[in-house]
């Protein structure tokens, strides 16, 4: 259970308690090749993505591919639903705040797969070794919830990203919950996208078991570690990452309205959805 430092921190009452008792699991022998993909590719990647010699667009191609590639090993299936079309596009080099639910540290992974950009994430996620540094390469924002006052500092680097076209993605739930519960969107980091005047790309992103309910398996939650997190999920199997690109939002003026619709369209179920498509790779 997150710990609250002052009264506006959010807190999820998730825990070790809502992982499943019997995940599906594969081979010491698949594990072990698991293991050194995920060496190989922490290694390697970060080394490549960050070579002025690739081009950009090659660069990209290199992450969602990594990303893919790291899904599998965590025994990830990625389906993703596209419900944009039309004045509901971006435009080409614009920027694009994107939100989504938060679950696990998986849930990069899968928005990588589907289109690289900059994350606000937790600051100590910077000191986690390899991912560490592949964190780095892919220019995360952190982001102290304990501390208050740092958090114009970050609405201002979310805002000068967008600013220059990127794409940025943020968790506004502001901790992790286990999938079957979620807590609230909190309006701080919208700001960032009223001030830049750009749209914002809600993502509803679901964990689903073998029958198709919601699952637990990947989430990251209460006193788990991100070692043991890893460890688990590099044993599992089994799971689909279920994600649906809702209609981009219209940033307006008030970022509590802004907030609030974007929660409505990630936690929304529309009367007739496509059939999802499984992504290759």
């Amino acid at each position: 259970m997150s710990i609250r430092a002052h009264a506006w921190m959010p807190v999820s009452p998730c825990g070790i308690g809502c992982l499943p008792r019997r995940p599906q699991r594969v081979s010491l022998l698949t594990c072990a090749a698991r293991w050194l993909v995920v060496i190989l590719a922490l290694v390697a990647v970060p080394l490549l993505a960050a070579s002025r010699m690739l081009p950009a667009a090659a660069r990209v191609a290199l992450l969602r591919h990594c990303a893919r590639g790291l899904l599998r090993c965590a025994g990830l299936r990625l389906t993703v639903t596209d419900l944009r079309n039309g004045p509901d596009a971006a435009e080409p080099g614009a920027g694009v705040l994107v939100v989504a639910p938060h679950v696990s540290w998986t849930d990069v992974l899968v928005l990588t797969a589907i289109t690289p950009s900059g994350f606000v994430a937790r600051a100590d996620l910077l000191g986690w070794g390899a991912l560490g540094a592949l964190a780095r390469r892919m220019r995360v924002i952190p982001i102290e919830r304990e501390n208050l006052r740092e958090l114009p500092d970050v609405v201002a680097r979310i805002r000068t990203r967008l600013r220059l076209g990127d794409r940025v993605t943020v968790f506004p739930e502001g901790t992790t919950w286990c999938g079957r519960a979620h807590g609230r969107f909190r309006s701080a980091l919208f700001q960032a996208a009223v001030d830049a005047e750009c749209p914002v790309q809600p993502v509803r992103l679901r964990y689903l078991d073998g029958t198709g309910a919601v699952g637990t398996a990947p989430a990251f939650v209460g006193d788990d570690t991100i070692g043991a997190a890893i460890r688990r999920m590099l044993r599992h199997r089994g799971t689909v990452a279920d994600v649906v690109l809702a209609p981009l939002q219209r940033p307006g003026t008030d970022r509590h309205e802004l907030a609030a619709r974007c929660e409505r369209a990630v936690r929304g179920e529309p009367d007739a959805l496509p059939l999802p498509v499984p992504v290759a790779g």
